[in-house]
Formats: structure tokens, sequence, C-alpha cells
């Protein structure tokens, strides 16, 4: 998965609600401004607001949650198909269910034993994993870091300029830095992403750097091979800490 700036995430269907009233609208919550909440225990279509928080309530189900302006909220054991935002942050309480995630400007966190089906893909902005999350596609942003604490990762996990630490995680496709484009290296960042391997991860694919880095690995970790720029590689119980 490359990185890329997501196009803004205007919902049309806004528009076209005014117009005509498509079968089973009960079920859609569409707003211009304001938040909008999908009930507990409820099915829903698209739950979306072009300025405003979206809350997705405890075991609601939702095909589509989407926002220009706002967070999103998933609570406990909720399931939705897609949540999209541009301005905000999405998070996923414990147990709660998303097919995939996207972010421009925001971070993302997945609560204790969530689980993403697709792909979690953000710009800028952290991705916070907590234990017993399980992510079925990549994992990726270009500035922000990436933390994952005892979670599983089946595709990569990539990044342009943001650190990577998995502590007793494990990344099945490999880890990715992608080298940034000319006009964006030049902005005066000289600071190098920082990638740790903790006491227990495995990465179980490649290892590709396109530019350089700063990387720790744990003795106890396993990770596959490398290629690209030679990182700093230092074996040692824990990374050192920065200044």
């Amino acid at each position: 998965m490359r990185i890329r700036p997501l196009a803004v995430l205007v919902p049309l269907s806004l528009s076209l609600a005014l117009a005509a009233a498509p079968a089973f609208a009960e079920q859609d919550i569409e707003k211009m401004n304001g938040a909008v909440t999908a009930e507990a225990g409820r099915e829903y279509g698209e739950v979306s607001s072009l300025n405003g928080r979206v809350t997705i309530r405890e075991g609601a189900t939702v095909r589509k949650a989407d926002t220009v302006n706002g967070a999103i909220l998933i609570e406990a054991n909720a399931k939705v198909g897609s949540a999209e935002t541009v301005n905000g942050g999405i998070e996923l309480e414990e147990g709660a269910t998303v097919g995939e995630i996207d972010v421009v400007n925001g971070a993302v966190k997945l609560g204790r034993d969530a689980r993403v089906t697709g792909d979690v893909e953000a710009v800028n902005g952290g991705v916070r994993v907590h234990p017993g999350v399980v992510v079925g596609g990549d994992v990726g942003n270009v500035n922000g870091s990436l933390h994952f604490d005892r979670a599983e990762v089946g595709g990569k996990v990539v990044t342009t300029q943001g650190d990577i630490t998995l502590e007793a995680s494990t990344v099945r496709g490999g880890l990715l830095v992608e080298k940034p484009n000319r006009s964006w290296w030049s902005t005066g960042r000289k600071r190098l992403p920082r990638i740790v391997i903790g006491a227990g991860s495995v990465v179980g694919g490649e290892m590709v750097f396109e530019h350089e880095v700063e990387l720790y690995v744990h003795p106890d970790a396993k990770v596959g091979k490398q290629s690209g720029v030679s990182p700093r590689m230092i074996d040692s119980p824990d990374a050192p800490r920065e200044d």
C-alpha cells in the first residue's frame, strides 16, 4: 500500500437526499452541520455529516460512517463497513469491527480486541493499536507514529516519515519506509524515523527502507530480510531513548 493524499470526502448523498426519498431512507442519517449518532443496537445504511462528529453507539451496525470536519467514535462491539474523515480522528472501542479506515488529518486509535478487516490508511496522523487487535490489511501513514502493542497486522506497515514501534506484535506483510517526494524532503526535516522491533515481535515479510532510518531490534524479535538504504541497527534489550 503506497500512502497517498485522499480526496476530500464530501458525502454526495447529502444533496441527493433532498431531491428524492429512497427506500429505507429512514435507516440513513445525513446532516450538513452538527453531530450525528447511530443508536445502540440498531441498523443503518450511511451515517454522515459534513461538519460534525459521528458517533456509532454500542452494538449498532452501520454500512458507512463519514464526515469531513469531525471525529468518528465507534463504541464497543459496533460494526461499521467503512469509516472516513478528513479533519478528525477515528476511535474504535473494545471489540468494535470496521471494514476499512481512511483519515487525512487525524489520529486513529484501535481499542482492545477491535477488528479491521481491510486497511487502515492515514496521511497526517498517528495510529495506536492496543492489545488483541487484528488488522487484516495494511496499516500506514505519511507522518505520525505507528504503535502496535500485542497486536497483529496481516499486511504491511507503511510510512514515509513516521516512527514504527512493535511491542510483542506480528506484522505478516513486512515493513516499508517510503522515500518522500523531492519537494516534501526539501522542507528542512532532518529527523530520521525510529523503527523499534520489540521483544517477542515478528516481522514476517521483507523490511524495505527507501531512505535512512534508525532501526532498533530486540534480540528476541524475529525479522525478515532487509533491503534499501542500510539502516542504523543496534541489537539491545531496549532502544536508546530520544534526546
